[in-house]
């Protein structure tokens, strides 16, 4: 076991597989380990880089084997794709694995923090909330639609329906389709409380952390944007440039060519879909007010492009705003207005 240099671990539920190679690149270990058996196995181990797909649970395994005393380094699923061989399994994936995190220029997943990671989780639970919300309006409103009964778009407009159900007059609904409306009409209810509660809970992280605050005070973020890019985004540093940091979450064209020739597509969507969403929504908020309205760059664009392509052109500015004021630590400073 001393010879072991780099291992891959194909991370499941319950049994893992590890593939371990000396420095040379011979195998030297390859085994499958229960989840209980997997510290004791790499607690034994002498200090060694390990190689992880950024996946599911791939951050606690990464924070425990890094307080034995590992490298760790977690690689996108994506990139290691390529250096499976024929037929997948653990044993190929683990071996692509290894492969894959001793190339030199290969690039990793920041490890993030358990406070981190508990913050980018309660943004996930107000995503899974918006979605149910939004389902459940969708369905009230088609189902009462049926029967002629419409309000004009909106969720604000949805109270509408919940008073007309509650109060039961005039309403041509045969049974037992009106228990199962009020049924929807309380589940939205419910939903709309939760989602306040989560809501409120990421206002307060955001409120104690230092980047959240000053990410907040550069146009289009609100606590919501400001409070998830602190808690997902690990590690600013790994970009090189805000341009980079603004291509990791999508918001460049797509690059498709061949011959010399470069043809530029819709923007390619990759990376974190939640924080493009938010800046894309942040960028038509600003679009809207008088603030916008104000800015020359901006309305340039307004005059000669459709308004969300300038919300995503925006959207992208706002990313490297963002990556400067989080590797700075500062406020945002607004350019002087020009004479």
């Amino acid at each position: 076991m001393d010879q072991i240099s780099i291992v891959g671990i194909d991370l499941a539920k319950s049994v893992m597989q590890v593939h371990g190679v000396d420095a040379a690149g011979a195998v030297v270990v390859q085994r499958r380990l229960r989840r209980g058996q997997v510290m004791g196995f790499f607690a034994r181990l002498p200090r060694c880089v390990i190689g992880l797909e950024a996946c599911a649970t791939a951050h606690y395994w990464g924070r425990e084997l890094k307080a034995l005393g590992h490298e760790v380094r977690l690689i996108p699923p994506a990139y290691v794709k390529a250096y499976v061989r024929r037929n997948k399994n653990d044993a190929a994936d683990a071996a692509a694995i290894c492969e894959a995190v001793s190339r030199p220029s290969m690039r990793f997943v920041v490890l993030k923090t358990a406070a981190q990671q508990a913050a980018g989780g309660l943004h996930k639970v107000r995503e899974l909330l918006v979605k149910q919300r939004t389902m459940t309006i969708n369905t009230l409103r088609g189902l009462m639609a049926e029967f002629g009964i419409v309000v004009p778009q909106g969720p604000h407009h949805v109270g509408q329906l919940k008073a007309k159900l509650a109060d039961g007059a005039g309403l041509d609904i045969p049974a037992p389709l009106p228990a199962g409306l009020l049924a929807l009409a309380t589940n939205l209810e419910s939903l709309e409380q939760q989602l306040a509660a989560v809501e409120k809970e990421i206002i307060a992280w955001g409120r104690a952390s230092k980047t959240c605050r000053h990410l907040i005070t550069a146009p289009g973020f609100g606590p919501i944007l400001a409070s998830a890019m602190a808690a997902m985004v690990a590690d600013p540093r790994q970009f090189r440039s805000g341009r980079d940091f603004a291509a990791s979450l999508g918001l460049v064209p797509r690059q498709e060519g061949t011959g010399g020739k470069v043809r530029l597509g819709p923007i390619s969507k990759r990376g974190n879909g939640y924080l493009r969403r938010l800046l894309v929504n942040g960028a038509m908020a600003v679009m809207i007010s008088q603030r916008g309205r104000r800015d020359p760059w901006l309305m340039k664009l307004v005059a000669r492009k459709r308004p969300k392509v300038v919300a995503v052109a925006l959207a992208n500015k706002m990313a490297r705003i963002a990556w400067a004021l989080m590797m700075r630590q500062e406020d945002f400073r607004a350019a002087p207005a020009q004479p």
